[in-house]
């Protein structure tokens, strides 16, 4: 079974033509929103969606307040883990993951255990974006890798797959980024723990409504949340059979 789970704050202009777009693309994937109260009625669409369209493939976990992005998908992988998903996606729900590419993660993830969609290898890019904005996203993912000695292109994006094998493994109780360090952490688990991952490459293109979550907060605390990352790095487990495959 398949599960792409989407943490929402204030989406409702995106989520019925996403979900649309998603089970036209993968009949018969489940999807769980993570909604963090949204003020504009995120989660109430999505109640209504579930009544009205998707009574069997739609889950909504509703939750008091903004919480943050790592403590939503913390929440939605505990979840999948209570039943018997096998393939458990993590996806924005502002269209700037493409739900075109879930075909490709499928196919990849057969061969591999973690999928990373990667604008930084061959095939990969972005779209809409400012040269500040490149600057950061290039420069946080070679931050990120030089630091924690990580062979991938793009450590920052949020448009993954794992096997549930994975995150049975990691220990999500002691994951501790909640902001745009959680991609990072999460991948530098399993890459410690020794299993496989692979990027492809996906083309992300800037939101279509809303706005960003990217604050200087969220920033900073990726800066040194690193090398925290990286200082206990000796109370991991250590796998040298880690293998490194790219999709060009």
């Amino acid at each position: 079974m398949k599960l792409v789970i989407i943490p929402t704050y204030n989406e409702r202009d995106n989520m019925e033509e996403l979900l649309a777009a998603i089970y036209k693309i993968v009949p018969g994937i489940h999807v769980l929103v993570v909604d963090d109260g949204s003020p504009d009625g995120t989660g109430e669409l999505v109640e209504d969606l579930i009544q009205r369209r998707y009574p069997d493939n739609l889950f909504l976990i509703k939750r008091a307040g903004k919480l943050g992005l790592g403590t939503a998908y913390i929440a939605g992988f505990k979840w999948a883990l209570k039943r018997d998903y096998q393939y458990i996606f993590e996806m924005d729900a502002d269209f700037s993951h493409n739900p075109q590419y879930l075909p490709v993660f499928l196919a990849a993830i057969q061969e591999t255990d973690l999928v990373l969609g990667s604008r930084y290898i061959t095939g990969g890019g972005v779209k809409n974006w400012s040269f500040f904005r490149r600057l950061i996203s290039l420069g946080g993912s070679l931050y990120s890798r030089t630091i924690l000695q990580m062979p991938f292109k793009d450590l920052t994006g949020g448009f993954k797959c794992f096997r549930r094998e994975v995150l049975e493994a990691i220990d999500l109780d002691r994951v501790k980024s909640n902001g745009y360090s959680f991609q990072i952490e999460m991948t530098y688990r399993a890459f410690l723990q020794g299993y496989r991952v692979k990027e492809v490459p996906i083309v992300f293109e800037e939101r279509a409504e809303g706005k960003s979550k990217m604050s200087s907060a969220i920033f900073m605390e990726a800066i040194l949340m690193i090398w925290k990352l990286r200082a206990a790095r000796s109370q991991m487990k250590i796998s040298r059979r880690s293998e490194v495959e790219k999709l060009a």
